[in-house]
Formats: C-alpha cells, structure tokens, sequence
C-alpha cells in the first residue's frame, strides 16, 4: 500500500524566504520566515550577499588611503563615514582641526543627513504603496547632490573629509546656494507631511507596528532614530559633542509609542534640525584656514582609540589599533548602525502580517553596505 503525503494543509507552520530577489530588500538581504498563513512567527535575516572585506583591507592601506573606502559602507552617507573615521583618526594623532573646517564639516554632515532621510522617506512610503512622496523627495535630494558635486565633484561617494581638516575651500558662490536651499528646506518638508502624515492609508501601515520599548531598545544597542522613536533622548552630538556640534543650537526629537509612526515623525523633525544646525554654521562661518598643519605622511603611536558620530541611521563608530610609528591600521573594526538596529527585526515584526514587514524593514532605514562590509 502506497504511503500517503500528508496534504498543504495539514501543514501548521510554513517557512518562507523574503528576498533577497523582492524590491523591499534590494538583492542584498534575505529574511527567512517562519509562517502560520500570513501570521509571521519568527524571523531570520540572512547577511553577506554585500561582503568585501572592508576592515581587512583597512589594513594594507595608508591611513588617509582607508577614507574613500569608508565612502562605500553606507553609501547614501558618505560624508558622515568620511567624518567619523577621521574624527577617530584625529584623536589617536592628536590633531586638532581649524574651527573653519569644522563648521564645514557640520554643514556637509547636515546636507548628508538630509540626502539620506530623503532616501529613506522616498523608498519607505514606496515600499508601503505611496509613490507620490518618491518624486517630492528627489527633487531635493538632487538639489543637495548638486552641492556636493560643486564643492568636491562627486555626488554619491564623496571622499569629502580628511583627517586634519576638509580637503577644499568653499567654492565662490556655494554658501548663497546652499543658504537658499535651507531657507526652502522645511517648506518642502511641510509638502511631505502634507502627503503623509494624517493620511489614514499611511497610518494604518504604521501606527502600532513594529513597536519597540525603550527598555528594548536599550537592551538591543539601538542607536539613532529606532532608539529615539523609542523615547530614549540620545544623540552622540548632544552626549559626546564633536567637530563644534557643541556651538550650536538643536533639540533632540523623541517618540513616545515606539512604533513605525513615530520613528517616521523623528526622522522628519530630524530633518527640520539639521536645516537649523546648518543656517548656524553658515551664519557663524569662521574665516581662517580648512586644513591642519600635519606631516604628509601620518604616523601613529601604538595605541587603540574609539571614536563615532551620529550618522543619519544612528551611532556610527571606529576601532582603530595602531602600533609604534604605523602608517596603516593594525586593526580597524566599525560598529554600524545598521547591523546593530536590524538585530531587533525579529522582535519588531513577531505576531504581525507578511505585509507589515515591508514596513519594518523601512523603518529601521537598514543600508547593506555597512552591515556586510
């Protein structure tokens, strides 16, 4: 007698791949899931599909050489990367910046910031079903890359920092454009709520999903705004001010439900605040040089030193290991934010439907190449 297979539907528990071929994880992430229908009961995420040995090739390579490479971790902020290995670097060498270069260096940090919220907004509300806010935010994301190519001719992977300073002066002209753009800026911000924020459709994909508490959130490590939309008021330019982020002047947004609604109402107050830091620093815009006095060829102590910025998806930080009068790293090991936050997916997305993950996945604003590396 032929032994009978049990039939689908006897099956209580199903086990489903989510990408990495699905628009929502770009060919580079895969979620493994364990279904009961369209209930999701557990999650996996799978990594690496991104991996090029980043920290290992840190190694072989000249201190200000590792910077470009810096470029391709979180490639839709770029500058921030830049800004963080050097801030690090500068500390291990004892360098201190003119105070020109590092207003120049808030003012690109804030445009990054901007560039990538609007990344984020763009691909988040796309991924939900609302494709109108995807035209809105590129018009200005292509007025900021603008910018950036006009002051260092690139307009994706910048190389826009250097340790000591900032690798060019202000071209003629820029300061008024870029004053221009930020005196806009929040009217356009203001067109995009307008789309979204008491749009019923987009609140009943987000409110209430996805939550984290703060006690979770802290527990986790989370950083940047999936631990602020938890409530928790940390920001590394409050707590550990560096580059003048002490001389000036911005709040924190925080959430107070922790869910996907209101990790998409920081990241807009968050964009306000950097219009606001970035009027500061061209209104205060110090005359003098954009370079430090440093020997061409950098040679470090033996010795280890931390250093992290707040990038636009969180804490982003360098662990560099150096010996006696090295001109290359030892060691040097990142903490991205983006393989620190995607660790909570799981949690996040337990007891909620299929299609609320393409919901979380976007809230958490997740860049591959940080987390591979």
């Amino acid at each position: 007698m032929t032994e009978q297979l049990p039939s689908l539907f006897d099956v209580e528990e199903m086990e489903l791949s989510f990408g990495p071929q699905h628009p929502a994880t770009h060919g580079v992430l895969r979620v493994q899931l364990k279904l009961d229908g369209e209930k999701i009961l557990d999650a996996k995420p799978v990594i690496g599909y991104l991996h090029r040995g980043t920290e290992k090739l840190f190694e072989t390579m000249a201190f200000p050489q590792c910077i470009p490479h810096t470029d391709r971790m979180d490639y839709l902020a770029a500058a921030t990367n830049n800004q963080g290995f050097c801030v690090t670097m500068e500390r291990l060498l004892g360098i201190t910046i003119p105070p020109r270069a590092a207003y120049i260096r808030l003012i690109l940090a804030e445009l990054q910031r901007l560039a990538s919220h609007l990344v984020w907004l763009a691909t988040h509300a796309i991924d939900i079903g609302a494709i109108t806010p995807f035209f809105y935010t590129f018009r200005e994301r292509d007025a900021i890359l603008d910018l950036f190519e006009e002051y260092c001719g690139a307009r994706l992977t910048l190389n826009t920092v250097k340790i000591g300073g900032v690798p060019f002066e202000l071209p003629e002209g820029w300061v008024d454009r870029c004053s221009a753009l930020v005196d806009e800026f929040p009217a356009h911000i203001d067109e995009y709520e307008e789309l979204l924020t008491n749009n019923r459709i987009w609140k009943k994909r987000t409110v209430g999903i996805g939550v984290v508490s703060a006690e979770e959130a802290i527990d986790w490590g989370l950083t940047g705004p999936p631990l602020r939309g938890s409530g928790v008021e940390w920001d590394i330019r409050k707590v550990f001010p560096y580059d003048r982020y002490d001389e000036v002047d911005f709040i924190v947004p925080i959430g107070a439900n922790g869910d996907t609604y209101d990790r998409y109402l920081v990241r807009m107050e968050e964009m306000r605040q950097s219009c606001r830091i970035i009027r500061q620093c061209l209104d205060r815009l110090p005359d003098g040089p954009h370079m430090a006095r440093a020997p061409k060829v950098l040679r470090a102590r033996e010795g280890m030193v931390y250093g992290s910025v707040e990038a636009p998806k969180g804490e982003l930080g360098y662990f560099i290991v150096t010996t006696e009068k090295s001109t290359q790293p030892y060691r040097c090991h990142v903490r991205p934010p983006s393989f620190i936050n995607l660790q909570v997916l799981p949690e996040m997305v337990r007891g909620h439907l299929v299609a609320d993950l393409v919901a979380v996945i976007g809230t958490l604003d997740i860049v591959l190449g940080e987390i591979d590396r």
